[in-house]
């Protein structure tokens, strides 16, 4: 029997066998990059639409807190408050269940 041949096999299954678990180690690894690089997307468009409301939102506050026209006009609308003189006519909604 051949010593050499039979230990260069081993280290050529040896080598082959570790060459293989890299491989499939590394291809999980690149799947979980995929997969996060995927997810990061996602996260910077949901963080761009919340910057985007957050300014509006600003936006909207500076108004209110500049603009007497547009205070009065929320407090009538939200608050239901009339001017003196002012009446406000309330009707039953038709949208009854039979």
């Amino acid at each position: 029997m051949n010593w050499n041949k039979v230990i260069t096999s081993v280290f050529v299954a040896l080598f082959a066998g570790v060459a293989i678990w890299s491989g499939l180690f590394f291809l999980e690894l690149y799947r979980d990059l995929s997969l996060l690089r995927t997810q990061e997307t996602l996260n910077r468009r949901k963080l761009e639409e919340a910057q985007a409301k957050l300014a509006e939102q600003q936006r909207y506050l500076a108004r209110l807190q500049s603009d007497p026209a547009l205070v009065e006009e929320v407090i009538r609308k939200k608050l239901g408050y009339v001017r003196e003189g002012e009446f406000i006519f309330r009707f039953p909604d038709d949208k009854r269940t039979p």
